[in-house]
């Protein structure tokens, strides 16, 4: 078979010209590094700084304000522990029970599927036995994302035009911008799971109930809490005709400031309503919280971007930086008591985009001055100009090809997958000296002095077949040493099963560019007809000019 394969390749020089293209071309595409060519649509490999190590777990997360926490154990945590063990596939469950809420951590085995696995639990969820949880209280699956999956946090600061800090703004208006306006808009952006706020004061209504008050009027306070609920609605009714239109009735009874509350009746006595401002005070104010967000020392209000599961967390990041310039101008301002005008203005507070960015850059250097340096070790050790020119140029493919891959492979670009293909541009470059050093000795035998044409098509791939099977072998053994990577479980198996993916890609890249593009490639280069003399008379001039060069430089 493989034998075959070189015969027509190397003979429909069209075809193999055309795949290298392509190649290319994909392989750009796909690469995960900053290369805007300005023409081709970008399709990048997800790029993150490191590779994922955490458990495949999910979170359901359970409210119950006001409980203390052997409450919450007793009454959540436990029951909701003990059904859930039933799920298919779990390894695990850890659960942590708080003032006011409870979490439960549900590991599954590694085999098993992200979101197939949240499928099973609101499957649980949604099936829950009346009675096992208390009244009102209703469990939530957690986002769907990683322990890795926070990829920028913000603040919101009030700055004037020059973007100088002002202050001058309450921790409530800026958690009040942050939860129905920044908040909306990235939870909108693609590959964005949640958008989490910190800091700052949920406001809310509250009602001061006076004790007195309530013993005078004999009310208990669960009546007044029914008064509340009761009031805070609208009702419909049927419809009207009038002159042959058909008009709907409504009650209109949502609260829109603290008035409406204050004039809610709770009860009536001897025909005298008593309203909710009779019994007590009615005032807007903060909720009750459990944080606080604390940047420089000065309380601060901002929210955390959260990365869905699979999403590419460059990409993620970038496409967030676009959303909060398309929503900046709409954000709240106002002018200050000095008469500076200020505007909530999104402040990155933590950006892995730098990060993976030097992890990226700097391995994307160090695979270019391998690749370099490979280059010169071949063209000095080959002694070779045109060996070394067909051996070099498939390199860079083969890099090009991993990255392909790797993109329809599911296997992220991070320090450690990047690091395969660096260590297997040794491995690449033996596949191409074999070759070539097999057609220059077929060459330089006394028979084959000086073919061309189809001649030379004949020495070419007897030379490439002769070795076809043994590079096949070599490569086959250095795949298999792999296979203890490949078996690691949990964390170290997320940690290096990259690598071994990466340097696997990387080294049959090399071998299909052996059989496929570099016999065409040898056909092209070894045909050309050059006059040695002048070649030898050119590199000599240059070498001495680059040593006068250098001399110079040396001494400067």
């Amino acid at each position: 078979m493989l034998n075959k394969l070189i015969k027509y390749f190397l003979e429909n020089k069209l075809v193999t010209v055309l795949i290298l293209i392509i190649l290319i071309t994909w392989g750009v595409v796909t690469s995960p590094f900053n290369w805007n060519t300005g023409f081709l649509p970008k399709d990048p490999v997800p790029v993150d700084a490191i590779p994922d190590i955490g458990e495949n777990q999910q979170i359901v997360f359970t409210q119950w304000p006001g409980r203390s926490p052997q409450d919450i154990e007793d009454q959540i945590s436990y029951p909701m522990t003990t059904y859930l063990l039933g799920i298919p596939g779990v390894k695990t469950i850890r659960s942590s029970s708080i003032f006011g809420f409870s979490m439960i951590n549900i590991i599954f085995d590694e085999q098993t599927e992200f979101y197939w696995s949240r499928s099973r639990i609101l499957e649980k969820l949604n099936s829950l036995p009346a009675g096992l949880l208390p009244d009102g209280v209703t469990p939530a699956l957690g986002p769907d994302a990683t322990a890795l999956g926070q990829v920028y946090w913000y603040t919101l600061e009030g700055r004037d035009k020059n973007g100088n800090p002002t202050g001058g703004w309450d921790l409530h208006e800026i958690r009040t911008a942050q939860d129905f306006y920044v908040k909306y808009g990235l939870n909108a952006v693609e590959g964005v799971s949640e958008v989490a706020s910190i800091g700052g004061y949920v406001q809310e209504y509250q009602i001061d109930v006076n004790p007195d008050a309530l013993k005078a009027y004999n009310i208990p306070l669960h009546k007044v809490m029914q008064a509340v609920q009761k009031s805070n609605r609208d009702v419909g009714a049927k419809t009207i005709e009038v002159n042959q239109a058909e008009y709907l009735v409504r009650g209109l009874g949502y609260i829109k400031k603290t008035e409406d509350i204050e004039k809610a009746v709770v009860a009536v006595q001897d025909n005298v309503p008593v309203r909710i401002k009779d019994i007590g005070v009615v005032s807007l104010g903060p909720a009750t919280r459990r944080g606080v967000l604390d940047k420089g020392g000065a309380e601060v209000v901002g929210g955390v971007v959260v990365a869905r599961y699979g999403s590419n967390p460059l990409a993620v990041i970038n496409n967030v930086k676009d959303k909060i310039k398309e929503i900046a101008p709409g954000l709240p301002k106002k002018t200050l008591a000095n008469g500076v005008e200020s505007q909530l203005t999104v402040v990155p507070f933590y950006d892995r985009t730098q990060l993976i960015h030097e992890t990226i850059g700097t391995l994307e250097n160090a695979l270019s001055h391998e690749i370099l340096i490979s280059i010169i070790v071949v063209l000095v050790l080959v002694l070779n100009l045109r060996a070394s020119i067909i051996i070099s140029s498939l390199l860079p493919v083969g890099v090009l090809m991993t990255f392909i891959v790797m993109q329809y492979a599911g296997v992220d670009a991070n320090v450690v997958a990047l690091s395969g293909i660096a260590i297997a541009i040794g491995v690449m470059v033996d596949v191409g000296i074999v070759f070539v050093e097999n057609i220059i000795r077929h060459l330089e035998m006394p028979e084959n002095h000086g073919v061309k044409g189809k001649e030379l098509m004949q020495v070419i791939y007897k030379a490439t077949v002769e070795v076809a099977s043994a590079i096949t072998t070599a490569l086959a053994t250095t795949v298999v040493s792999f296979v203890p990577v490949f078996a690691m479980q949990s964390a170290e198996g997320k940690l290096f099963r990259p690598l071994a993916f990466t340097k696997t890609f990387a080294l049959l890249s090399a071998f299909v560019l052996g059989i496929i593009v570099l016999p065409a490639l040898a056909h092209f280069v070894m045909g050309v007809n050059y006059d040695k003399k002048r070649v030898r008379r050119f590199w000599s001039i240059l070498l001495i000019v680059a040593g006068m060069v250098f001399a110079i430089y040396a001494h400067m």
